[in-house]
């Protein structure tokens, strides 16, 4: 088995930084003054509302390194990452793959490990075409984001384990349920060697069933180092039934060629070590 965990130092970000010491303040301020509680009770209730609203800006690198472009190297070359998130789907995964391969595109499969148990061939059908197969959590709860340490150690681990078991080859890359990270996830992360990753722009396949809509939200304003994100586990359908993310990728895949794009994996846009 090929395995890609490096353990990483864990550096926290200023706003965790200010959070712990903030912390550390409280405790000895109630400790010299214990009528102080109030004011410290409501300096902290403030900080964990700002870390909590950091939770829900995806994008943001408030809560830890955070991958929401490919490097300049990546860049320079045309390079772009194709994503898709919450598969594998036994109905719309081998179609994607299909049209991957009809335009010569690799891409990086965000897959939720009891998924890839569920469907351990069409894992590794993905993985065989030259596409890798990343982290995407083991059970993709929606709770995943108010984890503790352990929990999240157990998702991610079981993840990995899974993924690593069908493949042959541990993730390199985390991507948390709907992209909702806990201020405790980053350190579980360095723990285990994994880079975080989000996107650039997304289409919200998963919840628009508007094929032009999906399209617009990905192309406008495309460019060399992109990380675009589609699913290909739980995309909306149109009107008359299909998968939007079928009908999407492939204009998706000829808007990228007309502007001299290539699709590549994350490991391959990343090969350079330049990760997040």
């Amino acid at each position: 088995m090929e395995s890609a965990t490096r353990t990483r130092s864990w550096r926290p970000t200023p706003a965790i930084r200010l959070s712990t010491l903030l912390h550390l303040a409280g405790a000895a301020s109630l400790a010299a003054l214990p009528e102080s509680w109030p004011v410290v009770l409501s300096a902290l209730l403030g900080n964990h509302l700002l870390l909590g609203g950091a939770v829900l800006l995806p994008r943001s690198g408030l809560l830890g390194r955070n991958l929401v472009r490919l490097p300049g190297a990546a860049a320079r070359r045309r390079e772009i990452a194709l994503t898709f998130d919450d598969g594998p789907d036994p109905a719309a995964t081998p179609q994607v793959l299909e049209l991957l391969d009809r335009h010569g595109a690799k891409a990086s499969f965000f897959c939720i490990g009891e998924r890839a148990a569920a469907f351990p061939e069409l894992v590794r059908e993905i993985a065989r075409r030259g596409h890798s197969v990343e982290n995407h959590s083991h059970t993709h709860s929606h709770a995943f984001a108010l984890y503790g340490v352990s929990r999240l150690g157990r998702e991610v681990d079981a993840g990995q384990a899974c993924i690593a078991g069908v493949t042959g080859r541990e993730p390199r890359f985390f991507r948390a349920p709907s992209g909702f990270r806990s201020p405790l996830l980053d350190p579980v992360l360095a723990k285990r060697g994994l880079h975080y990753v989000s996107w650039t722009r997304r289409g919200f396949d998963a919840v628009h069933s508007d094929p032009g809509r999906v399209l617009k939200r990905l192309t406008t304003g495309l460019s060399a180092g992109d990380i675009l994100l589609l699913h290909d586990g739980v995309s909306s359908r149109t009107k008359r039934g299909e998968p939007v993310v079928l009908v999407v990728l492939p204009a998706l895949l000829e808007a990228m060629a007309a502007k001299g794009l290539k699709s590549v994996a994350l490991p391959t846009a990343l090969e350079d070590g330049s990760e997040a």
